[in-house]
């Protein structure tokens, strides 16, 4: 999640990608003179959200995954970005698209399956898409599965230094990611909302099944502001310009990793809510995470729900070894070469239980809760929704939190309801949503 960039971003812009595809698309039409005798037709362009030191973390795992060739001489050229789905949506309209693509959104993966951009799975890869994170779709009448995920991430934790108490939390806010700036706060209506009305009542709001102005949606989103306090205007603004990584150390030299927010705003705060990859902004300090459910006004029957996220690969070309790729990307093999490649503090949690996992304390026990102690896993709400409803999501949390009164509220979730009303298949204009099935499961592998 880092903001730096890889530098295999440089070696796979869409126009090298674009000048690529033509070049293969003349060797079909020339392979019997030998026109591809370079060998680039065996590559594979990965189209991925890694950049940074997540990017790097890849780059090792990429350079591993060459050795489980199997004669063919295929290669691999992976391109990270944090404009995801603005690159691919490019790539797409340019009859370029990359052979994979690794996405968290399973609203984006919704579409572009029934729109039949994506390539269903293998059997092997299918078996490995384990709920909540990759459920089958209907898709021109039948039943199949078109994405699977390769590292999982858990987000109901609240993040604090060690010895700091949990009585009265002074919140370390940071909303600003770019071109997606608001989803930490998305994340905290989400997780409030899963342990208030419980996972029923979330799948229902999360697929466009429920209101935005249903009393339990409103209700998380007022509790929200109550857990916030109240806030000065400066407060608000260093807030709403603040990256959800922190700043880095002004001491340290350029580049370096960003301190979190526990290290750029403190001490005027003492409590963070974030997801279990904040983990190696904080490797080097005394930072404890806590499941979230005794933060957030919840019910007790609901403790044992915990939201995640994932990073999920699906075939967009039709170039059999695409298929071949993902079912090696999600193997045993690979994630143990991932593992073992990556830092410690940037070693991926996996869906199953029998995968390697991390080895780091924070590691081991985000790990603990993933596959031990949880009864009940649901994907992030946001990523669900269709783009266009997740988005005025994000830009509603941004104006929200600038101003969070009843007013203002009342308006937000009125123009969301209407968004929602519009990307319904049965009634507006969206080309189909998850079913709610494949919302929230308990753990699977």
């Amino acid at each position: 999640m880092s903001r730096r960039t890889s530098r295999y971003t440089n070696r796979g812009t869409s126009r090298t990608q674009s000048a690529l595809r033509v070049f293969l698309a003349a060797c079909l039409l020339a392979v019997t003179a030998g026109a591809c005798a370079d060998g680039r037709e065996r590559t594979l362009v990965v189209l991925g959200p890694w950049t940074g030191e997540e990017g790097e973390a890849f780059e090792a795992f990429e350079a591993m995954l060459s050795k489980l060739d199997d004669g063919t001489g295929q290669t691999y050229t992976y391109q990270g970005t944090r404009s995801l789905r603005e690159t691919l949506v490019a790539q797409l309209e340019a009859g370029a698209p990359p052979d994979v693509a690794i996405l968290n959104s399973v609203g984006e993966l919704t579409e572009y399956a029934r729109a039949n951009r994506l390539k269903p799975l293998p059997a092997a890869a299918a078996a490995r898409a384990y709920p909540p994170w990759a459920p089958p779709l209907v898709v021109d009448g039948t039943r199949r599965t078109y994405w699977v995920p390769l590292k999982v991430d858990l987000k109901s934790l609240v993040w604090s230094r060690e010895g700091r108490s949990a009585a009265a939390p002074e919140w370390c806010v940071g909303l600003a990611s770019q071109a997606t700036s608001g989803w930490p706060g998305t994340d905290w209506i989400e997780d409030i909302l899963l342990h208030q009305a419980g996972p029923d009542v979330y799948t229902r709001w999360a697929t466009g099944r429920l209101s935005w102005r249903d009393p339990r949606v409103r209700e998380a989103w007022t509790t929200w502001a109550d857990l916030l306090g109240d806030r000065s205007k400066a407060s608000v603004d260093q807030s709403l310009t603040t990256s959800y990584l922190g700043t880095p150390d002004p001491a340290a030299e350029a580049g370096a990793v960003p301190r979190g927010l526990l290290g750029s705003l403190a001490p005027r705060c003492t409590h963070e809510h974030q997801s279990a990859f904040i983990r190696y902004v904080y490797a080097d300090d005394r930072v404890r995470a806590d499941p979230s459910a005794g933060f957030l006004r919840g019910r007790a029957a609901h403790d044992g729900a915990y939201e995640v996220a994932g990073d999920m690969a699906a075939v967009f070309s039709g170039n059999p070894a695409a298929r071949t790729l993902v079912e090696r990307l999600s193997g045993r093999t690979a994630r143990t070469l991932w593992r073992s490649e990556a830092k410690e503090e940037l070693r991926p949690f996996f869906p199953d239980a029998t995968d390697p996992q991390p080895t780091d304390p924070t590691g081991r026990r985000i790990a603990g809760i993933l596959t031990e102690k949880a009864r009940t896993l649901c994907f992030d709400a946001s990523d669900v929704m269709p783009p266009v409803l997740r988005d005025a999501f994000h830009r509603a949390v941004l104006r929200y939190f600038g101003k969070p009164t009843g007013a203002r509220l009342d308006e937000l979730l009125g123009q969301l309801d209407a968004v929602r009303e519009d990307a319904a298949p049965e009634t507006g204009t969206g080309t189909g949503r998850l079913p709610a099935s494949g919302v929230c499961a308990p753990p699977g592998g």
